[in-house]
């Protein structure tokens, strides 16, 4: 054979191997966009906000007009909580964060044209008026993480939740922010429906120490990502003999409350912590750093996969599954090209999955209750 005829074959051959590459990673791409189907609204990306470092952070008085809070930018308004194609809330509602070494620092604000409340006690159940909430898991594992609900009387909620109520997580109302500062500020009158108010105003200051759960320190590195979400419940009211009085059923029930939310939760459910947004955060000059998903988040995605899959499994079975080919997960899996292999371990009530990519360097695990960690040793074989 002459060297351009071996040139020739050659070429084809490298023609036929590039092909059929390019057919294996679309079949790898098919087989996963097929696995999440019908799962499309728990997948949707959720939103980011660097928060960007300070050195003289703002007083907690409710102004949020201070030219320390001018310096970073508002998030995108709240969307309906459940996201997809849902209608844009009639109110405006949006926040901005700062932090320094000691606190993360939360403004929001929110347009209300009649601001009413009746709670005034500490830990009274918040949400029963309009308010004003943050979740927050700073280890991103799911459990446990901490809420704080507000309202217009500045009346705060804050609990600690072991792990998701779905997965049989318990809510700890005695726990309370160690040092927390808050302040509401009313544009306009509380509790007159006589007049049109313009909103309410939120400002806190959450110290790191409260958010640690084990002996290491809370204090944000360069870069480090917390899962963080906010959320707005508004209620359809009437006024009755000069009171806000609820609307009500043909049963004389509350008609639903709405729900807004900074990231979309995909479902009517604030307690899907792995549905919450990311904050990143940041020592770098205001404006200047550009946020960047983790690998570790394309991965967990497929842990997340397996774990509603299980769930509906289990809801149609009374047992788990055996095998991803139960579910229609196929165990391998590109990434950001690189190659992921998912493996399952199962037995009728419990089950643990596993990601790792092909070349070692991120492994990570789920289990039946939802939590998310990073370990090193391999699964069983």
């Amino acid at each position: 054979m002459d060297n351009n005829s071996w040139l020739i074959v050659h070429g084809n051959c490298l023609k036929r191997l590039a092909s059929l590459s390019a057919i294996f990673l679309y079949a790898i791409t098919a087989n996963a966009q097929s696995a999440f189907k019908g799962l499309e609204n728990l997948f949707d990306t959720p939103e980011n906000y660097v928060v960007y470092h300070v050195d003289h952070p703002p007083v907690i008085d409710g102004n949020i007009k201070e030219s320390v809070w001018q310096q970073v930018n508002w998030s995108k308004e709240f969307v309906d909580i459940e996201g997809r194609d849902k209608p844009k809330p009639p109110l405006a509602t949006k926040i901005k964060m700062l932090w320094d070494d000691s606190c993360l620092y939360i403004a929001a604000q929110l347009t209300e044209p009649q601001i009413w409340a009746s709670l005034k006690k500490h830990d009274d159940v918040v949400f029963q008026d309009n308010d004003f909430e943050f979740f927050i898991d700073p280890g991103g594992s799911t459990q446990p993480y901490f809420e704080v609900e507000v309202n217009p009387f500045n009346t705060i909620w804050d609990l600690l939740l072991t792990r998701a109520y779905r997965d049989g997580g318990t809510s700890v109302s005695s726990w309370d922010v160690p040092n927390l500062r808050s302040a509401v500020k009313i544009q306009g009158t509380l509790n007159d429906p006589s007049d049109k108010d313009e909103g309410w105003t939120v400002e806190m200051a959450v110290p790191l120490k409260a958010l640690t759960t084990n002996s290491r320190s809370q204090r944000p590195q360069e870069g480090a990502i917390w899962r963080i979400n906010f959320s707005r419940v508004e209620w359809d009211t009437e006024v009755v003999e000069g009171k806000y009085v609820k609307l009500t059923d043909d049963k004389g029930r509350p008609l639903p409350e709405h729900n807004w939310s900074w990231s979309p939760q995909g479902l009517i459910a604030m307690h899907y912590p792995e549905r919450w947004g990311y904050l990143q955060f940041s020592k770098q000059p205001v404006n200047s750093v550009t946020f960047n998903l983790p690998y570790a988040e394309d991965q967990k995605k497929y842990l997340w996969l397996i774990y509603y899959r299980q769930k509906q499994w289990y809801s149609e079975h009374k047992v788990y599954a055996a095998t991803l080919h139960d579910l229609g997960i196929d165990e391998h899996v590109s990434i950001n090209n690189k190659e992921n292999t998912l493996q399952l371990e199962a037995t009728n009530h419990q089950f643990m999955a596993f990601i790792r990519d092909n070349q070692g360097k991120e492994m990570w695990a789920i289990d039946r209750f939802g939590l998310v960690q990073r370990i090193t040793d391999q699964p069983h074989e």
